[in-house]
């Protein structure tokens, strides 16, 4: 059994906006992070329709990763990714419930890295991030997130 953290939380206005850190986030079934790109459908892939568009996660230990193998810095919001957990082995959370605080969500598929990240950050991240991306998910209950919450399986 594993327990871990949110160490930060990230929202962006619009598709290509700068991440803005949070202290906590709304978390709307349907709909994700309210004041997020995706919630307002102003996202780069607002328009493709599927699960795992609510929330999307990735491991600190990630962002470490990249900057000590890939000579890579990026800041926690550098990966486009809502909520930065720690001690949370998001892989494995794939096709699984989990919660945030009082939060549950439903893991969907990995966050894999993509040409849009890697024009908005340097050359060389979509690489560096394969299969370390983070975790699309679906918001199952409505709550808040804040940074210092515990994420762990249900």
């Amino acid at each position: 059994m594993w327990e871990g953290v949110v160490v930060a939380i990230h929202l962006a206005p619009a598709a290509v906006a700068p991440m803005v850190s949070v202290e906590e986030a709304r978390a709307v079934p349907g709909r994700g992070l309210e004041g997020d790109r995706y919630f307002e459908r102003t996202g780069t892939y607002s328009r493709q329709r599927g699960s795992g568009r609510a929330i999307t996660l990735v491991e600190d230990e990630a962002i470490e990763a990249l900057h000590q193998e890939a000579g890579i810095e990026l800041p926690p919001g550098g990966t486009r990714r809502n909520v930065v957990t720690r001690g949370v082995p998001l892989n494995h959370l794939v096709d699984r419930d989990f919660r945030i605080g009082d939060v549950l969500l439903h893991g969907t598929r990995l966050c894999e890295p993509c040409g849009h990240l890697e024009r908005l950050t340097q050359k060389g991240v979509r690489r560096a991030l394969v299969h370390r991306g983070g975790l699309r998910a679906d918001i199952l209950t409505e709550g808040i997130i804040r940074v210092g919450d515990s994420v762990r399986e249900p």
